[in-house]
């Protein structure tokens, strides 16, 4: 016992902090500490305890995560996440708030991670970068990945195959689920050379692949984790350069709000009336309202990536009405609330957590918001009709 007993105490003034407590623990990984008011002791402040009061706060993941010396402790701080989202979603923090929380947590994550992963010579003449809902910060559960790597022109990158495979697995162990569609930084197509990325932009935004435009949707959204940020700078700008104010463009890319319009629900099988009834949130309210404000951001050359700060900026530069601004970004809040506490209902029950929403398992209340939001959706499908005149495409 004593080859592992600890004697020194380690203590904390009344007047410290609480930060101060949990960063001594921390370092020292210890479970208590003595807490003095001058010389005399008053007390002992244990983990628990301190847990217990601070359930709800960020800086105790935040902490662990800097401090993280390998995979294996960063992966025991990521995966705290979810439980503090839990948390907050009892609490009634709004879900806005919970969001960002989350998103800059994750972002951390990813930070450290690609630290501990990458030799300096790579992260020095790259930049991470996180895409879709995530780059917005509105991506709370995890869904799934949507990175990237911007490499520099010239540079040899001897050696990050192996770097972004063991990035993606990592990820994949502290509860980030593999993109569907290849999103990630460990395929080739989103690991390039600057050079070689804006060529992709091009294709995807004058090529004929029919992925393109969704292509460009999602790096729309891209936000820089680690290295240079200058490299993803460099490629944004040169989506507007491409451009060049298309009106006929930016037409035929708001025209994906309406990709999902003949199937927003499905029929579980077994089951009959209201019980049968299944929406997919996301196609159905979450992505029209996300992608239009997107559309619109890019023509009017709005560089902001959270979809309630692109329609204030839409509103600030009189490109868009207030009011109905304002509707967007309450409905929007209401369907991603919607879609988190269902998420967590999932998970209670054992399953995958996805787009989908019974219907059978809304209160009146969240029935009567889910219409009035679905019927802001809506409006705002027809002002894009008209704006990009949709009709006559």
């Amino acid at each position: 016992m004593r080859e592992v007993a600890t004697f020194d105490t380690w203590s904390v003034s009344v007047e410290d902090e609480l930060f101060d407590a949990m960063l001594l623990m921390l370092r020292h990984r210890i479970h208590r500490v003595v807490v003095r008011e001058g010389e005399t002791v008053i007390g002992i402040l244990g983990q628990l305890e301190l847990m217990a009061f601070v359930a709800n706060n960020s800086h105790l993941i935040s902490l662990q995560v800097a401090e993280a010396s390998d995979v294996s402790e960063l992966r025991a701080a990521a995966l705290q996440i979810e439980d503090l989202v839990r948390v907050l979603h009892h609490d009634g923090v709004r879900v806005d708030v919970i969001a960002a929380l989350v998103s800059e947590l994750n972002r951390q994550v990813f930070s450290r991670l690609w630290e501990l992963l990458a030799p300096q010579a790579l992260r020095e003449n790259s930049c991470l970068i996180v895409m879709g809902s995530e780059g917005r910060g509105e991506q709370i559960i995890k869904t799934d990945q949507d990175n990237g790597l911007l490499l520099r022109d010239g540079f040899a990158a001897d050696g990050v195959e192996a770097v972004t495979e063991a990035f993606t697995a990592a990820l994949i162990e502290f509860g980030y689920p593999p993109c569907p569609g290849g999103i990630m930084l460990s395929r080739p197509r989103w690991r390039k050379h600057l050079g070689a990325f804006r060529n992709a932009i091009r294709d995807w935004i004058h090529g004929d692949d029919p992925e393109g435009p969704m292509n460009l949707a999602i790096f729309l959204d891209a936000t820089a984790v680690a290295g240079d940020a200058r490299l993803l700078e460099d490629a944004r700008n040169y989506v507007d350069e491409v451009l060049f104010d298309s009106f006929v463009f930016y037409a035929r890319f708001a025209r994906a709000v309406d990709q999902f319009g003949a199937a927003w629900w499905t029929r579980l099988p077994g089951l009959i009336g209201r019980k049968a009834a299944e929406i997919d949130i996301k196609k159905l309210g979450i992505f029209p309202i996300v992608h239009g404000v997107r559309v619109l951001s890019l023509q009017y050359r709005i560089r902001t990536h959270r979809t309630a700060d692109r329609l204030h900026a839409l509103v600030a530069a009189e490109r868009f009405e207030e009011p109905l601004a304002l509707r967007l970004i309450e409905a929007l809040h209401f369907l991603i609330g919607l879609k988190l506490s269902n998420n967590l209902r999932q998970m209670a029950d054992g399953r995958v957590p996805d787009n989908s929403v019974r219907l059978a398992d809304l209160g009146a209340l969240e029935r009567q918001s889910l219409k009035e939001s679905l019927a802001i959706v809506r409006q705002f499908k027809a002002w894009l009709s008209w704006h990009y005149g949709l009709d006559s495409l």
